[in-house]
């Protein structure tokens, strides 16, 4: 069964790009959802036009029971019923169908992840890591085998712009990759990033981001002039065919790094970002700065954070403590 062919669903869609500004990647995933709810309730072979309005309340806890027997998590099986929530509560708007099925489904409750950290001399050690691994690239939105000494000697500035950028502001890696040339200010140490739903940010850039930057700059420019670079545009981060850093390729130059530093494998991209919130905290920022900084919609998603400085701060009492 092609979901992409049933009406409703190409609405929704066509909603969710224009209206929500919503990314490739979210798109996809509340189609995976709704291909998922609609198989399990019509089956496989279902007809393009489906019979939303007869879902039920019974057939939503049907669905997301299916994923608790699998033993998916609850964060899983929450984020499932939120998509159909949304996916319902769009038919009903438009008049598809009467009653949301999904609108009052109880689901389960998602145990509280602290996320994990770096602390402030590993990361230290990882933005220092491309200076210690010169070499050249290989990849197609990466390095490329042969490159010459200009060509290698930005990589490696750009590399060490990029951790600086990315531990400094604590923007998303696809943020990231959307910087052009006029949303930075080294002047006055300030970028401006564009957020999910496409919300614009001003983030703050420390003085060792605004140096790494305009180090990486003058090197770009030296060997692509901004009327030369791939398609008119002036992308800061730019591979070594001057077009813009794809995502995919920051992350592998993160992968790199992080055992380049001597840091744990398993250390995901979105551990800098982390480790910005958590140190600002423990640093004295106030919770609701940090969540302006972020760009989160919702200060609890923020709270998150003053939850890892308040372990730290018990292990330390504890540690310290001599009645502890």
């Amino acid at each position: 069964m092609d979901i992409n062919s049933d009406p409703c669903v190409k609405h929704f869609v066509e909603y969710m790009r224009s209206e929500m500004s919503a990314s490739p990647h979210t798109v996809s995933g509340y189609l995976i959802d709704i291909g998922q709810f609609a198989a399990l309730t019509w089956g496989a072979g279902a007809k393009a036009r489906l019979p939303w309005a007869k879902a039920d309340k019974f057939a939503a806890r049907k669905f997301l029971v299916e994923f608790q027997k699998a033993g998916r998590k609850a964060s899983t099986t929450g984020r499932k019923a939120s998509s159909l929530r949304s996916f319902y509560r769009f038919l009903e708007r438009e008049e598809y169908v009467a009653a949301n099925p999904f609108a009052n489904v109880v689901t389960p409750k998602r145990a509280r992840t602290l996320p994990d950290i770096l602390s402030v001399e590993e990361v230290t050690r990882l933005i220092e890591a491309p200076a210690r691994q010169q070499g050249p690239e290989s990849g197609q939105d990466g390095r490329v085998q042969g490159a010459d000494d200009g060509r290698a000697r930005y990589a490696v500035l750009r590399d060490v712009a990029i951790l600086e950028t990315l531990y400094s502001t604590g923007m998303r890696v696809g943020e990231l990759v959307g910087v052009s040339r006029r949303d930075v200010d080294l002047l006055s140490g300030v970028v401006k990033v564009c957020g999910k739903g496409k919300k614009e940010r001003l983030t703050p850039l420390g003085r060792p981001a605004c140096h790494a930057l305009q180090a990486a700059l003058d090197a770009r420019d030296a060997i692509w002039p901004s009327k030369t670079r791939l398609g008119g545009e002036d992308p800061v981060f730019v591979n070594l065919h001057g077009g813009r850093f794809t995502t995919r390729s920051v992350e592998r130059l993160l992968k790199k790094y992080i055992v380049a530093a001597g840091l744990n494998p398993g250390v995901s991209p979105h551990r800098l970002r982390h480790s910005f919130a958590t140190h600002m905290l423990d640093s004295g920022a106030d919770l609701r700065s940090v969540q302006e900084l972020l760009g989160h919609a919702s200060l609890s998603t923020t709270q998150i954070y003053a939850h890892v400085s308040v372990e730290k701060m018990k292990k330390v009492y504890d540690e310290a403590h001599p009645r502890a």
